[in-house]
């Protein structure tokens, strides 16, 4: 069972696209997740010719099936304001464009808040923000939209809306989800027991579709059940637990699906150590 499960890490691409490769070798992944950039500001270079077709070649040469980027911090793609709208939807734009070119499978991108404007105004942005940088991609990377934690005026912690943003969407095909585990405890939805996750499994299989969960952020939560508190947490470390792990674990779609551990390294608790947690869980 552990042989086939796609598990692993978001990885760093500091000094090079082409070291995600060796980092997530390194400590024993078998699938990962980038950022193609620097997350943390709107200007960008453009990726140069060598580094695309190195991280080709890079992946035709390695066992990695599935891999994932994230969208930057900054966008907020369920923004009503038009510089906002603007500026979001180029960033969008231009990393579906530059996963494409990568032959990256999946971008994952966080939805945003509406700021009052209300939860429909800012589901049709989403899916409107979507479609554009769809209609001019040419590439196959689907868009994965990521539940959030429930904070004030976000769009996405309900199931219905992520399906909602979908069904909006032109472009339907390209449009999944990435179920974050931390952010669904945070928005009320229990994980911690295997009644638990059968039950929130259920409703979402019910509501969008267990086939739209193309990944899963495999988090614990820092914060109570229903805290819309994001604060994630080693794996059955948190308020999770290992038992709702390991529930999760025994679920068959679940483990064919690609995981990505989201807690950063620490020195109680090292990457090679929580994969080696993971992995007992199984069974």
């Amino acid at each position: 069972m552990t042989k086939s499960l796609l598990i692993g890490f978001h990885v760093s691409i500091a000094e090079s696209l082409l070291l995600a490769f060796d980092r997530a070798n390194e400590i024993g992944c078998t699938t990962f997740q980038i950022f193609t950039r620097n997350p943390s500001r709107w200007a960008f270079k453009p990726l140069a010719k060598e580094d695309i077709e190195g991280f080709k070649r890079k992946r035709r040469e390695t066992i990695f099936k599935a891999i994932a980027a994230h969208m930057p911090y900054l966008p907020n793609l369920a923004s009503s304001d038009k510089t906002a709208i603007k500026q979001s939807r180029e960033s969008l734009k231009a990393e579906v464009e530059r996963c494409g070119r990568l032959e990256i499978d999946y971008l994952v991108a966080h939805l945003g808040s509406h700021h009052g404007a209300g939860t429909m105004t800012g589901v049709r942005n989403v899916a409107a923000a979507c479609d554009e940088a769809l209609d001019s991609s040419e590439g196959k990377t689907m868009i994965l939209l990521e539940n959030m934690a429930g904070q004030r005026n976000c769009v996405g912690a309900r199931f219905e809306e992520l399906k909602m943003i979908m069904d909006l969407t032109k472009n339907r095909d390209r449009v999944g989800v990435c179920f974050d585990t931390c952010h669904a405890f945070a928005a009320g939805f229990d994980l911690s027991n295997e009644a638990a996750v059968r039950d929130t499994l259920s409703l979402f299989d019910r509501l969008v579709g267990l086939k739209e969960m193309k990944v899963i952020h495999f988090n614990d939560s820092k914060g109570a059940l229903g805290s819309a508190l994001d604060r994630h947490e080693h794996v059955g470390k948190g308020r999770i637990g290992k038992a709702g792990f390991k529930a999760l674990l025994q679920n068959d779609y679940v483990r064919n699906v690609p995981l990505i551990i989201e807690t950063p390294p620490g020195e109680e608790i090292s990457q090679k150590e929580e994969l080696k947690t993971v992995l007992k869980l199984v069974g």
